[in-house]
C-alpha cells in the first residue's frame, strides 16, 4: 500500500468502500466492459449479454437466460482476493463501517465482511416468483433446465436485471452510510 493512502486510512475513523467487477477480477471473474470482460467475449448466443441479462429476455427466454447466467455469472470456486481480504480487516479494525458493491458474488462477505450493500444483488440468493420461497446457489446450480420451486413457479435468481429497479432498502443503506463517511 502506498504511504499516501496508508496515510489516509490511518488518519479515518468512518471510511465506506464503493466498488465493482474491478475488485473481483484479482479472483478470475471477468468484469463486463473490459477487452477480456464479458460483453467482448465471443457471443454463442445469439444475443447481445445486455440483451440476455434484462427482464424482457427472462421471462421470455428464460431457458437461455438460465444457461447463459449459469456459464457466465456464477463463479462458485472463487476465492476472495487480496483487496477483499483488506477491507474485511478494516472492518474488524473498525475503521470500514460499510461496504457498497456492484457485485453480486458475495466474495466480500467469503472473505468476512458483515455490512455489504450488494446494489445488484447477490447469486447466492434465489426466489420462487410464484410463491416466495428461497433457494441458495447450490439449488441453482444442481438444477437442470429453467429451476422450478415445489410449487412449480420458476425460481429467480435475486440480481438486477436491466429492466428492473434497484432496491430501495439497500440503495438507502449505502446512501446513509457514505453521508456519514469521512472517507
Amino acid at each position: 500500500m502506498d504511504a499516501r493512502l496508508k496515510e489516509i486510512i490511518d488518519e479515518s475513523q468512518n471510511i465506506v468502500f464503493f466498488g465493482g467487477a474491478g475488485v473481483s477480477t484479482e479472483s478470475n471473474i471477468p468484469d463486463f466492459r473490459s477487452e477480456q470482460g464479458l460483453y467482448h467475449a465471443k457471443q454463442v448466443y445469439g444475443y447481445a449479454p445486455e440483451e440476455i441479462l434484462s427482464h424482457t429476455f427472462f421471462v421470455q427466454h428464460t431457458e437461455t437466460f438460465f444457461d447463459y447466467y449459469k456459464n457466465n455469472l456464477i463463479y462458485p470456486d472463487a476465492q476472495p482476493n487480496q483487496a477483499h481480504l483488506a477491507l474485511a480487516y478494516l472492518e474488524q479494525q473498525g475503521k470500514l463501517k460499510a461496504i457498497v458493491t456492484q457485485n453480486i458474488d458475495g466474495l466480500h462477505q467469503k472473505a468476512g465482511s458483515k455490512r455489504v450493500y450488494e446494489l445488484h444483488g447477490s447469486v447466492h440468493r434465489n426466489y420462487c416468483e410464484k410463491c416466495g420461497k428461497f433457494y441458495d446457489l447450490d439449488h441453482i446450480l444442481h438444477t437442470t433446465g429453467v429451476p422450478r420451486c415445489d410449487c412449480g413457479g420458476i425460481i429467480k435468481p435475486d440480481v438486477v436485471l436491466y429492466e428492473e429497479a434497484l432496491n430501495d432498502r439497500v440503495i438507502d443503506g449505502a446512501v446513509n452510510a457514505i453521508a456519514q463517511a469521512d472517507l
